[in-house]
């Protein structure tokens, strides 16, 4: 077996993920955010007042990540902790209003760079990739999260089944 770089998907998905993080990072360079603390902002938009855990869980990081992020949001101003009234020992996180405000900003600007990846991709194509990465984070064990991102995975073809002008990995 002749195993090159280049061609190894996981060196492939790195890159392209450190091409997305970069982009991003220049894209919102202005508004003093970067690609991490976007994702804890973008989970806040979805459901705000949750706790660092439940932040460490939905953006894939561990809890030290998260609370040198989130103490980096404080400090300008993006959110704000208050006491958890379920447990004391914890504390929820909340957006501010500006913190609020940069959603408005900040996911067109995130989608304009998506559309730029994703140029001359159709949509079906895109679906299908987001899917079978959802496929590949499964088979390395990791929790049925990944299953509700996107699309339902059971609906793609197995390994083991054929498909249409599939290469070997």
């Amino acid at each position: 077996m002749n195993f090159t770089l280049d061609d190894s998907l996981g060196f492939i998905v790195n890159r392209t993920n450190t091409k997305l993080k970069n982009e991003l990072l220049h894209q919102f360079k202005q508004y003093d955010v970067t690609p991490e603390q976007w994702a804890v902002l973008n989970r806040l938009w979805e459901k705000d007042g949750i706790t660092p855990k439940e932040l460490a869980e939905k953006t894939f990081k561990d809890l030290p990540n998260i609370a040198r992020i989130l103490e980096k949001l404080v400090r300008k101003k993006l959110v704000a902790r208050q006491p958890d009234p379920a447990d004391k020992r914890s504390s929820q996180v909340f957006l501010t209003e500006r913190g609020k405000e940069l959603k408005g900003v900040l996911i067109p600007i995130a989608q304009g760079v998506l559309d730029q990846a994703t140029r001359g991709i159709g949509t079906d194509q895109i679906v299908q990739l987001k899917a079978l990465l959802n496929r590949i984070y499964q088979n390395l064990g990791c929790p049925q999260q990944a299953l509700t991102m996107t699309t339902n995975i059971r609906e793609l073809p197995t390994r083991d089944q054929s498909v249409p002008g599939k290469r070997s990995v």
